[in-house]
């Protein structure tokens, strides 16, 4: 079983990346899809319970906004992926002016977004943690970010 965690501000390429790489094999869990919170822990209870794969599709900016998705997966013997999109805040622009109606976000909340994001650690309870670079061509390129963390069962 495994809990994907994709961190990376506005338009940086997140849910296309779920696209390509999960959406045949994990349920995709985003605030911007079921618009509040409590639907939100709802859907990720269900999975956890269901041993069900999943991927949380924020922008999860902060180490303490991932402790809650981390936590649980890893208390219910998930294994954790990171991916974290490094993305300049012009190329996040031009991509979201290239957005129409709701999925455009205001540039202020994607500066602002950019201006708290903090890079994910291993130590945050990561088993694998990745950085993705979205390229002029549209591809996607996965490099590891760190070594290996903790074995799920908490065993070094």
């Amino acid at each position: 079983m495994e809990a994907v965690i994709l961190v990376g501000i506005q338009a940086s390429g997140k849910s296309t990346f779920y696209k390509q790489m999960f959406f045949d094999t994990h349920v995709r869990i985003s605030r911007d899809l079921l618009r509040t919170k409590n639907r939100e822990a709802r859907l990720l209870q269900l999975c956890l319970e269901t041993r069900q794969p999943f991927v949380i599709d924020n922008t999860n900016p902060l180490a303490e906004e991932r402790a809650r998705y981390i936590g649980p997966a890893r208390a219910a013997g998930f294994r954790v992926t990171g991916y974290f999109f490094r993305t300049e805040p012009r190329a996040a622009i031009a991509r979201n002016n290239l957005r129409e109606g709701r999925a455009r976000i205001p540039i202020p909340g994607l500066l602002g977004t950019y201006k708290k994001l903090e890079e994910p650690r291993v130590d945050e309870g990561f088993d694998e943690l990745n950085r993705v670079t979205l390229t002029a061509d549209g591809r996607f390129v996965v490099e590891p970010l760190h070594g290996p963390g903790p074995a799920a069962d908490g065993s070094a």
